[in-house]
């Protein structure tokens, strides 16, 4: 008879905050699986030991061969089915081979510490990853908890926010959560990016009920922008690139390309489209790039920047769901073969023409590649006081160009 596997959430006080039915289990194990913080607090187990380290495929294959010859038990810390190991090992060995049994979390834990419900916060994990994204995914949200590690410590977690202007946080930390160095409290964020924290924490972001942090909507008007003195208007109108980006269909997790990204107001919008996706804004005036950087910062939207006459700089990044085009340098029909090329199946191509040219060229370039394409003319106007009246004040016609497969 072959047993299931049994997957063991084990708590920073190990044996002792188990069940003796979960005791009794790891006893009689043949295989103990985990890691070695895990495996460390059962050391009068004479059962065959499995490090989990790097590599988790040779790992999972080891599993998968031992299950056959005798009882295996995997220890993961909390719950292993929030950002934990249990997924894995059920998609590897089929949900029928294996058996789950949570510990408390450690989100759990930490709300309980800081006395708080949990139903309403967002949860955000850095261990692993990297903290590039996160600006734009937890904007707005009034409480946040984060998983971290190493590296994603309380205090670069601090500093980036700090970065973003996001000082509308206090933070709660919550470290070594149900062991013998707990330690949980409130920290400024001044103060936390200066502080030095345990290896295993958590932490929670909560608004401040006197905060009032700014709320960008989609089409953020186009003086709040930092431009390019005094030639202003190397910028994608508002109503220009509200319409661009509904033709692009950006899903959460889109990776985007802005060529001639300009003060990157397009990119800006595009990363608070697609938070879990990847946005490239490309430009080659170097004049540009610190323009982008402020607007990076001010509407909270942590995309990369690269400075590159398109197409150079395109073959280090992602192949795209959605390319935008502002400004080619010249160099258009290279620039559209190389995007046709690597442009995701379903994908979208959107350029702005401000000329019949570059139309007719867009246009034809779209077509030696086989995509189908459609064409939108845009001519907009605003309302400007004029004494005590209001006339209308009309901008240039902009051609808006899609291409799809």
């Amino acid at each position: 008879m072959m047993h299931p596997v049994k997957i063991i959430g084990v708590g920073d006080d190990g044996a002792n905050g188990l069940f003796p039915t979960y005791r009794q289990w790891i006893e009689e194990a043949d295989t103990l699986v985990g890691g070695e913080r895990h495996l460390a607090f059962f050391p009068e187990s004479s059962a065959d030991r499995i490090p989990i380290k790097n590599g988790l495929h040779k790992v999972l294959e080891r599993i998968d061969r031992a299950r056959h010859h005798g009882r295996v038990v995997v220890l993961a810390s909390g719950d292993p089915l929030f950002y934990g190991i249990a997924g894995l090992i059920a998609r590897k060995l089929g949900q029928e081979h294996v058996e789950v049994h949570p510990h408390l979390s450690s989100l759990q834990l930490a709300f309980a510490r800081m006395k708080e419900s949990w139903q309403d916060a967002v949860v955000e994990s850095v261990h692993g990853r990297k903290l590039e994204g996160l600006a734009q995914r937890i904007d707005g949200k009034e409480k946040v908890a984060l998983l971290t590690d190493a590296a994603n410590a309380p205090s670069a977690i601090a500093r980036y926010l700090i970065r973003f202007g996001m000082t509308e946080y206090r933070a709660f930390v919550a470290e070594n959560l149900g062991g013998e160095r707990e330690r949980c409290g409130w920290w400024e964020l001044e103060e936390m990016a200066e502080a030095s924290f345990s290896p295993l924490n958590i932490v929670i972001l909560k608004r401040k009920s006197d905060a009032d942090p700014p709320r960008w909507g989609l089409g953020i008007d186009d003086h709040e922008f930092a431009q390019r003195k005094p030639d202003k208007g190397l910028i994608t109108k508002k109503e220009v690139r509200v319409l661009s980006l509904s033709e692009m269909r950006l899903a959460p997790d889109s990776v985007v390309w802005d060529i001639g990204a300009g003060s990157g107001s397009v990119s800006v919008e595009a990363a608070r489209m697609a938070p879990y996706g990847q946005v490239f804004a490309i430009e080659k005036n170097e004049a540009d790039l610190s323009n982008i950087e402020a607007n990076k910062m001010k509407f909270r939207a942590d995309f990369s920047v690269i400075h590159a006459k398109a197409p150079d700089g395109l073959d280090q990044i992602p192949n795209p769901d959605a390319v935008f085009i502002g400004g080619s340098g010249g160099e258009l029909r290279e620039l559209l073969q190389v995007c046709c090329d690597r442009l995701k199946p379903g994908g979208r191509i959107v350029v702005n023409a401000a000329t019949l040219e570059t139309l007719h060229q867009t246009r034809e370039g779209l077509h030696e590649s086989g995509f189908n394409t459609r064409v939108t003319m845009v001519q907009t106007a605003r309302s400007k006081p004029i004494l005590n009246l209001t006339r209308l004040e009309g901008f240039n016609p902009v051609f808006i160009i899609v291409g799809w497969r």
